[in-house]
C-alpha cells in the first residue's frame, strides 16, 4: 500500500500507471471506513488496474461546524481495513491546505435543480462543497472510473451532472447500498449510535420497504402521509423528510407516469444522529 499526502507525488505516480495503458479507479471517501466503503473498493478492484482511495474530511460540505468536528477520524484503522482486502491500493490522504490552499471555500455550481431538493433544502451549501471537492479530486487523480454508493443517491445524480457540466472524462459507477443485518444502511454516522439507537434505526428501512409495497397500489401522496403517520407513532425516531421523486430529475412527483422510475428518500434522526436512506419503488 502506498500513501500519498501531496497531490504532485500522486499525479506523477498516476501518470506512470497510465503511460502503461492501465486503468485507474477512484473511490472518494471521508474516511471512517466500513463494509459499505469496502464494497465500493471491491467493485473498483474488479474494474480497474490501479485503485486509489481518497480519505479526506471535506470541510466545505458541512453546513454545521459541530458535525465537522464530530466526524469520526481514524486513519490507521482505515488503512488496516483497506489492507485486509488488497495490498496494492493507493491512498490519497491530503490535509485541507493541500486541497484548498489558504482559502477554504466552495465553488458555486448550477446543477439544474438537483441541488435544491431534499438534502439541498436542509443542508445549505452542501452540494457546492461536494461538487468542489469531487471536481478537484478528479482533476488531481484523473481516474478512468469513479465509484459511488447509491445510499447517497442525490449526491450520485449530482456527480453525474457535474461530469456533464465540466466534461471531465470520468465514468461514474453506481454501487448498491450495503446494509447491516437489521437493514440499516451502512454509514460512518452509525458509529455515533448507541446500541439501542442502532436497533431502533432499523425502522427506517422497514418503513421504506413497506412504502415500496404500498406504492404498487396507492398514490404518492397516500404513501407519504402513511410514512409520516408511522413515524409520528415512533417516539425513538424523528422524521425530517420523506419524499417520492423521479429517479433522474429528483423532482417530487404529483402523479405516477407509466414508464417513469421513482425512488423514495428519507432523512430521520435517531437521537442526535441524522440518517439518510432511499429505495427504488419500481424497476
Amino acid at each position: 500500500m502506498q500513501i500519498f499526502r501531496e497531490k504532485s507525488a500522486l499525479q506523477k505516480a498516476v501518470k506512470k500507471v497510465k503511460s502503461n495503458g492501465l486503468q485507474v479507479g477512484l473511490v472518494p471517501t471521508m474516511g471512517a471506513l466500513h463494509e459499505g466503503h469496502l464494497s465500493l473498493v471491491q467493485n473498483a478492484l474488479e474494474q480497474s488496474d490501479q485503485v486509489i482511495v481518497s480519505i479526506f474530511v471535506n470541510p466545505t460540505q458541512f453546513d454545521n461546524s459541530e458535525d465537522l468536528e464530530k466526524y469520526p477520524r481514524n486513519l490507521q484503522k482505515d488503512l488496516s481495513l483497506l489492507e485486509s482486502i488488497a495490498q496494492d491500493i493507493w491512498v490519497f490522504s491530503p490535509d485541507p491546505a493541500e486541497m484548498y490552499g489558504e482559502a477554504i471555500s466552495s465553488e458555486h455550481f448550477d446543477f439544474e435543480g438537483l441541488e435544491k431538493v431534499m438534502e439541498g433544502k436542509f443542508r445549505a451549501g452542501h452540494f457546492d462543497g461536494v461538487g468542489t471537492i469531487v471536481k478537484r479530486l478528479f482533476k488531481i487523480v484523473t481516474p478512468d472510473k469513479a465509484f459511488f454508493g447509491e445510499k447517497d443517491y442525490q449526491q450520485l445524480q449530482i456527480i453525474k451532472k457535474l461530469i456533464r457540466i465540466t466534461e471531465l472524462p470520468v465514468e461514474i459507477v453506481p454501487c448498491p447500498i450495503l446494509r447491516e443485518e437489521n437493514g440499516l444502511a451502512r454509514s460512518s454516522r452509525n458509529e455515533r449510535l448507541n446500541s439501542r439507537e442502532r436497533e431502533n434505526a432499523a425502522f427506517i428501512y422497514q418503513t421504506l420497504q413497506d412504502a415500496r409495497e404500498l406504492f404498487g397500489t396507492k398514490s404518492a401522496e397516500h404513501v407519504t402521509n402513511w410514512v409520516t403517520a408511522e413515524f409520528q407513532k415512533n417516539p425513538d425516531l424523528q422524521l425530517e423528510y420523506f419524499e417520492i421523486a423521479d429517479s433522474e430529475t429528483l423532482q417530487k412527483i404529483e402523479k405516477k407516469k407509466k414508464g417513469n422510475h421513482y425512488r423514495a428518500f428519507i432523512a430521520a434522526y435517531a437521537g442526535e444522529v441524522r440518517l439518510i436512506d432511499n429505495i427504488a419503488l419500481n424497476n
